[in-house]
């Protein structure tokens, strides 16, 4: 995985795995970007050399373009976007609210569009653009409860499909993995009795995320790529 000189801008970079990809990507010699919503970033992040623009609402076209732009500028340009912002809703349709499904479209593909739109000038400046999405090995076969979350996460697999056909002669290629339970603190909480060590950790979602990055990996668009660990 030879990420080094890569500049890489990450959204929802203030998260669990979003957090895990900038230290990742920063510790093989990428230049990191790491952009949230959340105003303070976690700690670490700045003394790992990774640039952190806080305070940025994606889901917004102006917004999306403020970040991104100002993550270019930190870097000094761009070779590659992972679009990791996103939320996760458990609940049934009966019991539940029509405003969720609107929310996880917002949070989950409309940050991930709006993100893309506004990186693609800079990425057609590089000799090798990447975009990383994150979908859901959920949205395959939705089980009760999810099914808002699902329905999100695979329009993140049809805009990837999509936005992968749209730059396929522009020397950007655009991919996404499908992770299952990703093994973070909020869910073990949830999930306490479940059997932790056949989740997938973030440092082993952001191995597979940034060899998509990589210029090895230069043949590969338009791919959903399950990482689902034992689960």
């Amino acid at each position: 995985m030879n990420v080094q000189g890569k500049r890489i801008a990450i959204t929802g970079g203030f998260g669990t795995l979003g957090a895990a990809v900038a230290r990742v990507a920063a510790a093989a010699g990428a230049k990191v970007a790491a952009i949230d919503r959340a105003d303070a970033a976690p700690p670490g992040l700045a003394d790992a050399g990774i640039a952190t623009i806080g305070g940025a609402d994606i889901a917004d076209a102006a917004g999306a373009r403020k970040a991104i732009d100002a993550a270019a500028d930190a870097l000094g340009g761009l070779d590659a976007l992972v679009n990791i912002a996103g939320a996760f809703r458990w609940e049934t349709l009966a019991d539940g609210s029509l405003d969720t499904w609107d929310l996880l479209y917002r949070v989950n593909v409309r940050t991930a569009a709006a993100a893309s739109q506004a990186a693609l000038p800079h990425l057609r400046k590089s000799s090798a653009g990447r975009i990383v999405n994150i979908g859901a090995n959920a949205a395959t076969k939705a089980a009760a409860g999810i099914g808002a979350y699902a329905a999100s996460k695979a329009g993140v697999m049809r805009l990837t499909e999509a936005l992968a056909e749209e730059l396929k002669d522009a020397n950007i290629t655009v991919n996404a993995i499908l992770p299952s339970i990703i093994d973070t603190p909020p869910n073990r909480a949830d999930m306490p009795n479940a059997d932790f060590g056949k989740w997938v950790r973030p440092e082993q979602l952001a191995e597979v995320i940034l060899f998509l990055v990589t210029d090895e990996a230069s043949a590969v668009t338009g791919a959903l790529v399950p990482v689902v660990g034992r689960v």
